[in-house]
């Protein structure tokens, strides 16, 4: 009897283990996604593992995958798959923002979120009679801060035919569906008419591109003459040194884990801004003081990855999650380090501000 008790007893105990972490302490900040739901994009189960072998393999040494035409042509590719393989566990355990944000006294890291979204509408003087461009736009968390704030209309432009189903989904539950729409393409090729846009803006999205001129001058073309764009920019800082292997090692799991076929230097954006024809408004590394170490919240997550990973494991052995999962997850545990270790040397930083305009005189024939 004692026995069959403390069976009964312990098996009590573990479900309630397995609740905790997975449907109270596994969902995402901004609810949406839960340990159980999670899925690697369009990627059927079984080819999970091989789809991330192979992004591996290409994102290996990324700045050679940028050296080649050859390579370069396979990026657009390889970062849909990248989506695939994290949208969901970004989601689960970020949020619907896909990206860093200065840290502010005494404000929550959603408030901080949402200040550094709502920027950009300050930026580019957006009004509710604009109709602006959300150069890879995730899930649309930015998107739906920005329109909500600003009442314009938002188009976003992602690779991945997943997160755009994402994103309509969570626009429809904000009621923002229709101030808000996202189309499935390749910002290196917008499908979007000439001069078609009062404003645009990227943020953190622009580092997949294997030649930042290439997306500038999308971006340039279908803007109004007049009209501004913003972008938050992943760059290396004046501290890096390529001759020194920890550095090195640093940018390198940076650029690996995150799909980037190497990251461009911060003195180099404005001058590629301006070889596609935009003026430079502003620039300005929004990391810098009064703003707080963007990248403690990475390390502050450190529990919560240890946690997440019992959890993905779990999920794995029951065949709840595909297999991969966990290699993603590790992966991007190591890359959470290596993005801090660049915050703490400052040879890094995820949110270098470039303002640019396009010339008023500006006719819709060039570029």
């Amino acid at each position: 009897m004692e026995l069959a008790t403390g069976v009964w007893t312990a098996g009590v105990a573990a479900m309630a283990a397995v609740y905790w972490f997975v449907w109270v302490m596994g969902a995402a900040e901004v609810k949406g996604k839960r340990a159980v739901d999670l899925q690697m994009g369009s990627i059927t189960g079984d080819n999970v593992k091989d789809k991330y072998t192979q992004y591996w393999s290409f994102f290996r040494r990324p700045k050679e995958t940028a050296a080649s035409a050859a390579s370069a042509e396979k990026v657009p590719a390889f970062v849909d798959t990248f989506y695939n393989l994290v949208t969901d566990i970004y989601e689960w355990g970020w949020g619907q923002s896909f990206h860093f944000s200065p840290s502010l006294p005494g404000k929550s890291h959603r408030e901080e979120t949402r200040i550094h979204e709502e920027r950009v509408v300050d930026l580019i003087k957006a009004t509710p009679s604009h109709r602006i461009l959300d150069v890879g736009c995730g899930v649309g968390g930015p998107m739906r801060a920005i329109a909500a704030y600003s009442g314009s209309q938002v188009v976003g432009i992602t690779i991945n035919e997943y997160q755009v189903a994402r994103a309509r989904a969570h626009n429809k539950k904000a009621g923002l569906d229709l101030r808000c729409e996202v189309v499935c393409g390749n910002f290196l090729k917008m499908p979007f008419e000439n001069s078609s846009f009062d404003g645009a803006y990227s943020i953190e999205a622009t580092c997949h591109a294997p030649k930042l001129e290439e997306v500038y001058a999308e971006v340039y073309r279908v803007l109004k003459p007049g009209g501004l764009y913003v972008s938050y920019e992943w760059v290396t800082t004046s501290l890096y040194r390529a001759d020194d292997p920890t550095h090195v090692e640093t940018i390198q799991g940076i650029e690996r884990g995150d799909a980037l076929p190497g990251l461009r230097a911060q003195e180099d954006i404005a001058s590629i801004a301006k070889s596609v024809g935009f003026e430079v408004v502003e620039e300005k590394d929004l990391a810098q003081p009064p703003a707080g170490p963007w990248w403690t919240r990475l390390q502050m997550g450190r529990l919560a990855y240890w946690r997440n990973h019992v959890v993905v494991c779990v999920l794995t052995a029951l065949r709840i999650a595909p297999k991969g999962v966990v290699e993603v997850h590790e992966m991007l545990y190591e890359t959470a380090r290596h993005l801090a270790n660049g915050g703490e040397t400052g040879i890094f930083t995820p949110m270098h501000m470039i303002l640019c305009r396009k010339p008023v005189s500006s006719s819709e024939g060039e570029n």
